[in-house]
């Protein structure tokens, strides 16, 4: 469409010219003392059309000519540039391939090309990004090869650049020169200077999930478990990890912060610093419950601890490792003594409910036991005891069957027991 109308455009010039020309009988009379030139107006027009293009070719040529050493200095540094492009796509290829003394050499390159182009014709926009980047390449070099001196030169001077100029895509290199410092400073094992590196970063730049990544990895060295937890959580949300890691990590590091508590005051702490859903998790309310027996806390707090796994074990048996069951069992028989009527009416019901279960016949007969329900408390650690797998409590039941028969006069069946509780030790 579009030639089509060039074409019908040209035609009209064609026919305009044609009609103007045709039959134009005008004339330009030039006046020179004593002369007399008489020009046809056609001539006149033709005369001024080609004087014109003749100047503006002249004036061209001349601006041309005049341009070249302009044209040589701007060609020259572009090929300054594109050497330092070259080097310092050499330098990432080369810190990817593993030739750290090759990419430390081309990055170094490139910054000796970049410093050639200072005061250039056209100074190149985008100069604090690369000499930034090409000393970050030769510090990330250094440091594989193990060179702290040169990496610390190249760190300082690739900050230096970005330093002046705090907005922008130079913001942004020096957010990751910061993060790449605080890795390298994780993998030294030096915690505090990671720490310090993260928090110099801009609030946005401290929530991005390689941050949080480091930032867990250097709480973590630094035995900041609070710290971990927190971000752990942050990088849950995030979904940094698979929901399965997530939970892993997060119980890991919440148990890690109860084992950290000395005493009663500071076990109440952290355990009010955890999540909902975490004091629900029955691993996490089983050890806490165990840890604040240790440390003598109150009976009643620990079982209160206890009632998210307890539940979880009524609601379906299978569901708990053996183990955790063990362990849960074993802490609230060491508190047996002090069970009010409510938990005695749990441990029955539940036993009840589930008959042929050995942990809960072996808890609620030594509920029975220390109740001085000697019968009851017969039957029920009898039937547990060739069940029970767990040492432990197979000795227990066992010595607790020895002691009954020991009760009843039966001296053969206790030496029979006491034998059986030595024999399962």
């Amino acid at each position: 469409m579009r030639a089509a109308l060039w074409f019908l455009a040209l035609f009209g010039m064609a026919v305009a010219v044609a009609l103007f020309a045709g039959n134009n009988q005008g004339t330009v009379t030039v006046f020179w003392p004593p002369y007399r030139v008489d020009l046809s107006l056609n001539l006149v027009l033709l005369l001024l059309f080609g004087g014109f293009t003749l100047l503006y070719a002249a004036l061209r040529t001349l601006a041309a000519l005049l341009d070249l050493p302009v044209q040589a200095s701007r060609w020259r540094t572009q090929q300054k540039e594109r050497s330092m492009h070259v080097a310092l796509l050499d330098a990432l290829a080369h810190l990817t391939a593993g030739r750290f003394i090759r990419a430390r050499k081309a990055a170094e390159a490139a910054i000796a090309q970049e410093k050639a182009l200072v005061g250039s014709v056209e100074p190149l926009p985008h100069a604090v990004q690369v000499r930034a980047l090409a000393h970050l390449l030769a510090a990330e070099s250094a440091h594989a090869l193990q060179d702290r001196a040169a990496r610390t030169l190249h760190l300082d001077e690739a900050l230096e650049q970005t330093a002046h100029n705090p907005s922008g895509p130079a913001q942004e290199v020096r957010d990751g020169v910061q993060l790449r410092a605080a890795a390298w400073a994780v993998q030294d094992r030096d915690a505090p200077a990671a720490l310090e590196w993260l928090e110099q970063l801009p609030q946005g730049a401290a929530r991005r999930t390689i941050a949080l990544r480091i930032r867990l990895r250097a709480a973590r060295l630094a035995n900041q478990t609070q710290t971990a937890l927190e971000t752990a959580r942050l990088l849950a949300k995030h979904r940094a990890f698979s929901p399965l890691a997530a939970q892993s990590i997060t119980r890991g590091l919440a148990t890690e912060l109860i084992n950290g508590a000395r005493d009663e005051s500071q076990l109440l702490r952290a355990w009010q610093s955890l999540e909902n859903g975490e004091r629900l998790a029955p691993e996490l309310a089983v050890h806490a419950a165990s840890r604040l027996q240790q440390l003598g806390g109150d009976p009643v707090q620990v079982r209160q601890w206890l009632l998210p796994a307890w539940d979880a074990l009524l609601a379906d048996p299978d569901a708990l490792p053996e183990a955790l069951r063990v362990r849960l069992v074993r802490t609230l028989e060491d508190d047996m003594d002090s069970v009010d009527g409510p938990w005695l009416a749990r441990i029955e019901g539940a036993q009840q409910r589930n008959p042929r279960d050995p942990h809960l016949q072996y808890l609620a007969g030594m509920a029975c036991l220390r109740r001085q329900l000697w019968g009851k408390a017969q039957q029920l650690i009898g039937n547990a005891s060739r069940q029970l797998h767990h040492p432990e409590l197979h000795r227990n039941a066992w010595r607790a069957l020895a002691e009954l028969a020991e009760q009843r006069g039966d001296e053969a069946a206790a030496a029979q027991a006491w034998r059986q509780a030595a024999g399962g030790a």
